[in-house]
């Protein structure tokens, strides 16, 4: 399997990211990344991939300036996000701006779509930061230019490398304290920290941020775990160096080479009994189920004591949430009692695109792992579309997958 490692021992930050995929690239590809990435129409922005070294390490840092010139927060450590905007930039961008940036790029829709679903979480940490909808967000730290770059770069970088699955280390955050438009705040940021909830990650004796909203954004978005580097072989090497220097190398070093197929960790399986909850009961306690984390809920009919009818209720969730899980079983059921099982899981990576056809935009959710892509229509957007046409669901459906594998045609004839 073909895997790409992000080792974040010195944090995450767009442009060290899109530095070390770049790194990556074949010569061919390195010409065509850099010649797509200064024609993609953001105003003043430009990409040179520079070579450095840090603590004797040699590598590349990407130069993303906007009209010239680089923006950096002198007491940041590589982030463009904790800046206030130089005057070419929108400091006041909203989520619909940056959505209408990104659509505007002349990049494959796939790369479009994980750019904006980046944008997405980036949106909603930093509406939980300030207390506000996502929708009342205005970018003052991740609206800049040069970060839709930063976003843009890594989402077309990992486009071109296609690895099978993508893993990561725990992340190192940093310490002390960083300025932002809205003053000084503790590191992590508020907005990397809600990022980062479910991740791994550690502070330490390094002063400064080491990991920034985009570049959490970015890990969150991208990567299937986070832990240990597996067994690798074949393996090529990218380091992406970023600007400041520290006493130890301040680099994002990715790991590309082949892995044996394994499992992808673990998964929680809890199962109980029920047969005195009405079935509106058991509904509602399955909804809430999965609104409190679990990752899936469903019953099977059964046969219980002294013959009377009932249910047997399964519940997954990941494995560091049983004790939680079990409770919220507990709480919201009748049962007196939950079994549980650790199990392993294999799963294909899913995500979500959307295609333009002859009854509108439909969205479509894929899943892929090692070659195997599973793909099919949404049914809510399916089914809308053909109320609103007036035509059979399966029509919908039959042409959202012809324009689907039409626009994969192009999008590898973009690439070729």
């Amino acid at each position: 399997m073909r895997t790409l490692y992000i080792e974040c021992n010195m944090g995450a930050a767009g442009d060290m990211l899109m530095a070390a995929l770049y790194e990556l690239l074949s010569d061919e590809q390195k010409r065509r990344f850099v010649e797509k990435m200064n024609g993609l129409g953001l105003p003043g922005v430009k990409v040179a991939p520079c070579r450095r070294t840090t603590c004797g390490i040699a590598g590349t840092h990407m130069e993303v300036t906007v009209y010239g010139e680089e923006e950096r927060e002198p007491d940041a450590p590589h982030g463009h996000e904790h800046l206030h905007a130089h005057e070419h930039g929108h400091h006041h961008a909203s989520p619909g701006h940056i959505a209408a940036l990104i659509d505007g790029l002349p990049l494959p829709e796939r790369v479009r779509d994980h750019a904006r679903r980046v944008y997405d979480l980036i949106a909603e940490a930093e509406a939980k930061a300030h207390g506000c909808p996502a929708g009342d967000v205005h970018f003052h730290e991740v609206g800049a230019l040069d970060a839709v770059a930063d976003v843009a770069g890594v989402c077309y970088a990992l486009e071109l490398l296609r690895p099978d699955r993508i893993l990561a280390s725990p992340v190192h955050v940093g310490s002390g304290t960083v300025h932002c438009a809205h003053g000084v705040m503790p590191v992590p940021a508020p907005a990397t920290a809600n990022l980062l909830a479910d991740v791994p990650m550690y502070g330490g004796q390094v002063r400064g941020e080491l990991c920034t909203p985009t570049g959490a954004a970015l890990l969150v978005h991208f990567a299937q775990h986070f832990g240990d580097m597996p067994v690798m072989r074949g393996t090529s090497v990218g380091i992406g160096i970023g600007a400041k220097e520290f006493d130890r190398a301040n680099c994002i070093r990715v790991f590309l080479g082949e892995t044996e197929e394994e499992a992808d960790g673990s998964i929680a399986e809890l199962v109980c009994n029920i047969d005195d909850m009405t079935p509106e009961a058991l509904a509602y306690a399955q909804k809430r189920l999965l609104d409190q984390g679990a990752l899936d809920a469903y019953t099977k009919a059964g046969t219980m004591k002294k013959g009377r009818p009932g249910w047997e209720l399964t519940v997954l969730c990941d494995a560091d949430r049983i004790d939680r899980t079990a409770e919220d079983i507990l709480r919201e059921t009748t049962t007196n009692g939950v079994r549980v099982r650790l199990c392993r899981k294999y799963f294909l990576r899913p995500g979500s695109e959307t295609v333009e056809t002859l009854y509108g935009a439909v969205r479509v959710k894929t899943a892929e792992r090692s070659g195997i892509v599973h793909v099919k229509p949404e049914y809510e957007d399916a089914a809308l579309a053909a109320e609103k046409a007036g035509v059979p669901y399966r029509e919908v459906c039959e042409e959202t997958m012809r324009a689907y594998h039409v626009g994969k045609r192009k999008g590898q004839a973009d690439n070729a």
